[in-house]
């Protein structure tokens, strides 16, 4: 059990109740971690656009395969960010860490905005996007710590789950701004040319923001923890050692990790930019709908965090992030197969009742990722799986023996494919054509729509279904900052606290799309990636049951 570092409550600082100067603190803090979060973020709502003007040079898989590897490449990095700026938080302070990598963070959002494209530059332009994204996820690793830790550190005992929460809300509000952006600046420019240039206006208003931002952040004094442990000579020397070579935390920082951040990471991602992608990606839907709907569920989810932070405080952070992460266990798959009822139900239709399969030699079946876009995928297998996949329709894959041309069974139709790698260049282009047509008016008359029917989405429904998903979100994100901050003692918490956050969210949630969407394309399931949530969140669930104890009356001062 965890027990190191935890000591019970002796009463509130010196009896201080938080007055308004320290709630408008707090509030200004929380406000400053909104702008980061918005920066971070737009990356992850503009992929397509981003995939159509750095990524086309190669194959439009590979390409929106490469484009969510560029967005996860900022999380890649947060636990290093943690490593650096947690550091630097525990010797330095945390306001003047956290001014850092605002202003690194708001730089490198502004540069994407003026990144020339891959036609411009060639290859230089996705190799300098990445690297921007870098700068931002060290950056981000070094925020999150930082402001829930001065935050925590302003709020008394018994109020801290409730305080943090809005530090919570940051990444959710953060999300909801770069949405609302984003369709005011699709319906100001309009649809043509806001895919031209337009995508870059998102990332260049964040100048701006930065200023705002950092001028808030400069009101601020330093955390009153932190001020007291230098005034009495406890501060750490050597944060780094102290945090990750002395097992009796070490130990702490893996059961953090397991025990809470990785589920809270995988039900986080799934419920805000897992169901984004799958809403636009997979089910079709217009873009502009998709972030009207996620935005309208964020706005009624979002109080949830507060209240899960407060009611956090009267029965503790451990049951209800563990609910949290037992219901997205146990309720993603009927929630994610209503929603594709709901967005697109001629597809639902089409799927139930003339199912597609792929029968084919697995042998003739290659794994189509094509880091350099030249590699042509001409086997019959191939060819059969790769347009499946482009036109978004689900599958499933029966083995045939060896030298057997693929088939694509459309309900009782049988389409077979062809052997391309036997044609010279221009036949096999030829043949692709002719074949790709009559595959697309065969899926046609079978029910299979292009893209789905604005005029038949479900909206109320589909709305409904993503506020639940939001609902879960704040259930595990809600508390777990105060959680986190009450685990380890004030000399060394921005450090000890920041990395189990970061390897859980920017490893285990911020892979999670590239990892999902790559087993739906292997599989061909549409719903098969969910398993990776499943899986983490129920594996969380269990190990924080078991081996965390409740943190919520502890004294961080002690």
């Amino acid at each position: 059990m965890v027990d190191a570092a935890i000591k019970p409550a002796t009463g509130a600082k010196g009896g201080k109740e938080v007055g308004r100067k320290d709630a408008l603190v707090i509030g200004a803090a929380s406000v400053g971690t909104v702008f980061e979060w918005y920066d971070f973020y737009l990356y992850g709502s503009l992929a397509t656009y981003i995939t159509h003007h750095f990524f086309s040079g190669v194959n439009e898989t590979t390409g929106y395969i490469f484009a969510l590897l560029a967005f996860a490449a900022g999380f890649a990095v947060r636990p290093f960010g943690a490593l650096v700026f947690g550091r630097l938080g525990d010797l330095w302070g945390r306001k003047n860490t956290f001014l850092v990598t605002m202003l690194l963070m708001g730089l490198s959002t502004f540069v994407v905005g003026l990144l020339p494209s891959y036609g411009q530059i060639g290859i230089i332009a996705p190799i300098l996007l990445v690297v921007m994204r870098l700068v931002q996820g060290l950056a981000l690793g070094g925020e999150y710590g930082g402001a829930a830790t001065y935050v925590a550190e302003h709020a008394p005992p018994g109020r801290r789950g409730l305080y943090t929460s809005f530090i919570q809300i940051t990444a959710t509000f953060g999300l909801f701004l770069s949405l609302i952006v984003i369709l005011l600046t699709r319906s100001s420019v309009g649809e043509d040319a806001f895919k031209a240039f337009g995508w870059r206006i998102p990332f260049l208003i964040s100048i701006a923001l930065l200023g705002v931002s950092l001028w808030i952040r400069l009101q601020l004094a330093e955390s009153p923890s932190f001020v007291k442990m230098v005034e009495e000579g406890k501060g750490s020397k050597k944060p780094l050692a102290d945090s990750f070579a002395k097992w009796g935390n070490l130990k702490i920082v893996l059961l953090a990790l397991v025990g809470l951040t990785a589920g809270q990471a995988v039900v986080w991602y799934t419920g805000q930019f897992y169901a984004l992608f799958f809403l636009e990606k997979m089910l079709k839907v217009d873009g502009a709908l998709t972030n009207s709907m996620v935005a309208i569920s964020l706005l009624i989810g979002t109080p949830f965090f507060v209240f899960f932070g407060w009611l956090s405080d009267k029965i503790g952070r451990k049951p209800i992030i563990m609910l949290g992460c037992v219901l997205a266990a146990l309720t993603y798959f009927p929630l994610f197969k209503t929603l594709t009822v709901a967005a697109n139900p001629q597809l639902a239709a089409a799927v139930a009742t003339a199912p597609v399969t792929v029968v084919a030699n697995p042998g003739d079946c290659a794994f189509q990722f094509d880091p350099i876009g030249k590699t042509v995928f001409n086997h019959s297998c191939d060819l059969a799986k790769s347009y499946l996949a482009k036109a978004g329709v689900t599958y499933t894959n029966q083995a045939a023996p060896a030298g057997t041309l693929a088939t694509i069974k459309i309900g009782d139709k049988v389409i077979p494919s062809f052997a391309g790698e036997t044609l010279d260049k221009a036949a096999f282009t030829a043949r692709k054509t002719s074949w790709e047509k009559d595959l697309g008016a065969a899926l046609k008359t079978a029910g299979y729509p292009a893209k789905a029917d604005s005029a038949l989405v479900n909206k109320p429904l589909v709305i409904a279904i993503l506020t639940i998903l939001v609902i879960y979100v704040t259930m595990v994100y809600g508390p777990i900052a105060a959680m986190l901050v009450e685990l380890f003692p004030t000399n060394i918490r921005y450090t000890s606290m920041s990395l189990p956050y970061h390897i859980g969210n920017g490893w285990f949630g911020g892979f999670l799309p590239t990892t999902a969407f790559a087993m739906v394309a292997a599989t061909g399931n549409i719903y098969y990636g969910l398993w990776y949530p499943i899986v983490v969140a129920a594996v969380t669930a269990v190990v924080g049951i078991l081996f965390l104890k409740e943190t919520k009356d502890v004294d961080i001062e002690a």
